[in-house]
Parts: C-alpha cells; sequence; structure tokens
C-alpha cells in the first residue's frame, strides 16, 4: 500500500512541475517587452531633446560671433538666419519649429553699435515622437539658447571714425 502511494505523489509532482514548463520564458518576454519599450522611446525623446538643444546653443554662439563681425546690420542678419538653417540642418529639426531673436547692447543704439555687445536667443519647440495631438495641442518641448558677443570698440561699420 506504501508504494502505491509513494508512486501517486511522485507522479503529482512531475504533473505539477509539467504544468509549469515554459512559463518562465512568456514570463521573460512579456515583462521585457512592458519594460523594454517605453524605455527605448524615452531614449528617442530624449535624444530629439539633446538634439534640440545643441542645436540651439551652437547656432546662438555662432550667430552672435557672425553678427559682432558683419559688416552692416543687414549682412549680421543674413548671417543670423543662415547660421540657424546650418545647426537645424546638421541636426535633423524643422525650421518652422523655431525662432530667434536679437537684441543689442547698450539698449536705445543702432545694433551692432561700437563697443556694444549683441545677443542672439534661438528657441527651439521639440515635438515629442509619437505622441498624437490632444485637443489640438501638441506634445512638445520648448529648448532655448542664447549667446552674447561683444563688437569690436574699433569697428568702423557706422563710419563714426570720419
Amino acid at each position: 500500500m506504501q508504494s502505491s502511494r509513494h508512486s501517486s505523489d511522485e507522479l503529482r509532482r512531475r504533473t505539477t512541475a509539467r504544468d509549469d514548463d515554459g512559463s518562465a520564458s512568456l514570463e521573460f518576454i512579456t515583462v521585457g517587452l512592458v519594460l523594454l519599450v517605453p524605455i527605448v522611446y524615452l531614449i528617442v525623446a530624449l535624444a530629439e531633446v539633446q538634439a534640440a538643444v545643441l542645436a540651439a546653443g551652437g547656432a546662438a554662439a555662432q550667430a552672435a560671433k557672425l553678427y559682432a563681425r558683419a559688416d552692416d546690420d543687414a549682412t549680421g542678419r543674413d548671417r543670423v538666419e543662415d547660421s540657424l538653417a546650418l545647426a537645424l540642418d546638421d541636426f535633423g529639426l524643422d525650421r518652422s519649429q523655431s525662432s530667434v531673436t536679437l537684441d543689442c547692447a547698450p539698449a536705445g543704439l543702432p545694433c551692432g553699435q561700437r563697443g556694444g555687445a549683441v545677443t542672439v536667443t534661438v528657441d527651439i519647440l521639440v515635438v515629442l515622437p509619437l505622441m498624437p495631438e490632444i485637443v489640438g495641442v501638441q506634445a512638445a518641448v520648448p529648448v532655448t539658447g542664447a549667446a552674447t558677443a561683444p563688437i569690436s570698440r574699433f569697428d568702423d561699420r557706422f563710419g563714426e571714425a570720419e
């Protein structure tokens, strides 16, 4: 009687063990996907934002330098726009989602005044990838880069030395 009892317990253990076969791999795949997809999305979104941060900072720095060395205001503003377009193209960003502003010091004098300074601010709106519009509003992160460049006090772009 004991041998039949022993064999039925052993049979029960084997059956229970067989019922769990393969579930570890299924659990691993399920948990892996549940964790992996958001992590990959986060990496892609952060890469987009980081690209915009680098583009805004680089474009602002170069635009300020180019404006400070330009011969006149119109040439300087053209160089600022070219610098912004180049930086955005380098990072694969859309020009329509960006803007640039110039502030000149000292206030009240023409922009590019000898001994003054120019501050260029670049604003970029980074639209998050794969995010739908909700009630007409796109999920986006604003990024700003600014730089100031001095204008040489020996610069004679306005003919002041005459």
